[in-house]
């Protein structure tokens, strides 16, 4: 299981994005050969304890995409719009109508969230672009982009301190601290439940029936690893500075399964979208507390992992063992014994590709790494390890935000 935060506004709507673009909206299993032609992925479901205390909703039911943009979107009630059209009645004010559709506390959302230091290095670069006889919106050179965004950090730097920065640390604060964006509201948390490789595998090779099991397996261990959380993590604050840690209801969640990578490949998984909403006891919406659910993250993780094994082997007899190869290092990955490695890499299209582009064929020697800059050893291979993968698996991501992206270069800025 990972766990990310999804922002208030459109942070959520990558899960519904798929069933939103595409022609099928019942998918479940089929057959090897049509799972590489038809399109599409099942409508997610509302999950949780929490449901009780959404009226109008319960656990099992559809999710649609305006009660989506309500509860993750805004913070409100998922049934807002529909409950407020609904509400009849004389003498009816804003605060009746606002009232049907409150949470608790609707999310602050920050729009156009354009810095002055962002629209000033555009302006420039738009200037340049003009300049050579390029259209204003054309990307630069790399050197290009930094020498702009230096020039225009050090005008900003003596235009708040009244003085020039004295080093490089200094200027590239400034940097830092003109270029971060405003900070968004948590509208949730977004739980990937994935199963190894193998699993994967098994269930797009299998018969139907044996596929079903699989995925009734994959579904029972993510129930188990979201009871763990409500139970030992699930908790919200109250009182001045949240003091107090209060107990709540449970979960208020929506549940995505997937079933392809974004390379294609055979990838049962499913995402849970957990609203920052939960309900004390005596009936009030708050927010999580965040910080207990992420140190639960690895506990519900393995919660997952040892309830997926246990019940494939009750259900299908498989049997379980450490992959070979590993790193010692690292926790063990175990793997369904009898499925082919070379076909669960094979189906790793996204995993295994940045070793075949031609940004792998300029990474530096592991002696090379070791020797850069004055960080600590492990901190230096840490570095170097993530500006070698980040190109490599950037180019291999079919985004089209990240289409122009080319091994070796950075993420384009949306100035």
């Amino acid at each position: 299981m990972s766990l990310h935060k999804l922002t208030a506004g459109s942070g959520y709507d990558y899960l519904t994005r798929q069933v939103a673009a595409l022609d099928a909206t019942e998918k479940g299993h089929i057959g090897l050969a049509s799972y590489y032609t038809e399109r599409g992925e099942s409508p997610g479901v509302w999950i949780g304890s929490g449901m009780d205390g959404i009226d109008g909703l319960a656990a099992g039911d559809p999710v649609a995409a305006e009660q989506m943009r309500a509860l993750f979107g805004c913070g409100l009630h998922p049934l807002a719009e529909l409950r407020q059209q609904q509400l009849e009645g004389p003498d009816l004010t804003d605060q009746d109508f606002q009232n049907l559709a409150r949470l608790g506390a609707p999310f602050k959302i920050v729009d156009n969230d354009l810095r002055p230091f962002r629209l000033e290095v555009a302006k420039r670069i738009a200037a340049l672009n003009t300049t050579i006889g390029w259209p204003a919106d054309a990307s630069v050179a790399a050197a290009d982009r930094a020498r702009v965004r230096t020039q225009v950090a050090r005008e900003f730097f003596l235009a708040e301190h009244g003085r020039e920065p004295v080093s490089a640390r200094e200027l590239t604060g400034q940097i830092a601290k003109d270029s971060r964006p405003r900070t968004q509201t948590v509208a949730g948390y977004d739980l990937t439940f994935s199963p190894v490789k193998s699993v994967s595998t098994l269930w797009a090779v299998a018969d139907p029936t044996v596929a079903a099991v699989i995925e009734q397996a994959h579904q029972a261990a993510v129930h188990d690893a979201l009871t763990f959380l409500e139970t030992h993590a699930l908790f919200t604050r109250t009182g001045p500075q949240g003091i107090r840690q209060v107990n709540v209801r449970g979960l208020v969640a929506t549940a995505f399964t997937h079933r392809d990578s974004r390379a294609g490949d055979p990838d049962l998984h499913t995402h849970v979208a957990v609203a920052n909403k939960v309900q004390t006891l005596d009936g009030r919406w708050l927010s999580i507390d965040g910080r207990v659910l992420f140190k639960a993250n690895v506990a519900a993780s393995e919660t997952y992992n040892t309830a997926l094994e246990q019940r494939l082997r009750d259900s299908l007899g498989v049997r379980f063992a450490e992959r070979p190869g590993t790193d010692p290092a690292k926790r063990p990955i175990r793997e369904i014994v009898g499925v082919d490695p070379r076909l669960n890499q094979r189906w790793s299209t996204r995993r295994a590709a940045p070793t075949s582009t031609p940004a792998a064929e300029s990474w530096p020697s592991s002696s090379s790494m070791t020797m850069a800059g004055r960080r600590p050893r492990w901190k230096r291979c840490i570095w170097h390890s993530r500006r070698r993968w980040r190109p490599a698996i950037l180019s291999t991501n079919p985004d089209p935000w990240l289409s122009n992206v080319q091994p070796g270069s950075a993420r384009p800025q949306p100035y």
